[in-house]
């Protein structure tokens, strides 16, 4: 493995453990489809159907740089384009008029701890 995909999975373990602990419930990970990815895929504490995708990056205060800005406008579509395949494939999951969405969980571990920053549908 990758330090960029140990990286990865380090931050889709910590970002699932977030969302449990904000009562989130974990349906599925890594759904893969030729076309693009979805990281998690959870029920809200409300019941709506959220497609989660995770950004991790180490701390570079130097540069600026943000996980938050890994997210550029083809992978939104990417994104829209699987959450749209996966949220039709799957209606039961679909609660009532609640419908879904997707999140942004931009993840920045150091050594003693991990800051997250949850963006609500992006």
């Amino acid at each position: 493995m990758t330090q960029k995909s140990e990286l990865g999975k380090l931050g889709e373990d910590l970002a699932c453990e977030y969302l449990v602990e904000k009562g989130y419930k974990i349906v599925e990970r890594n759904f893969r489809e030729t076309w693009g990815e979805l990281d998690i895929i959870v029920k809200s504490p409300d019941k709506t159907l959220v497609f989660i995708e995770v950004k991790t990056m180490r701390p570079y205060k130097k540069l600026g740089l943000k996980p938050e800005d890994q997210l550029t406008t083809a992978k939104k579509k990417k994104l829209q384009k699987t959450a749209l395949f996966y949220a039709n494939s799957h209606p039961v999951l679909i609660y009532k008029n609640k419908g879904w969405r997707i999140d942004l969980l931009a993840l920045t571990p150091n050594d003693r701890n991990c800051v997250i920053n949850h963006y609500q549908n992006i």
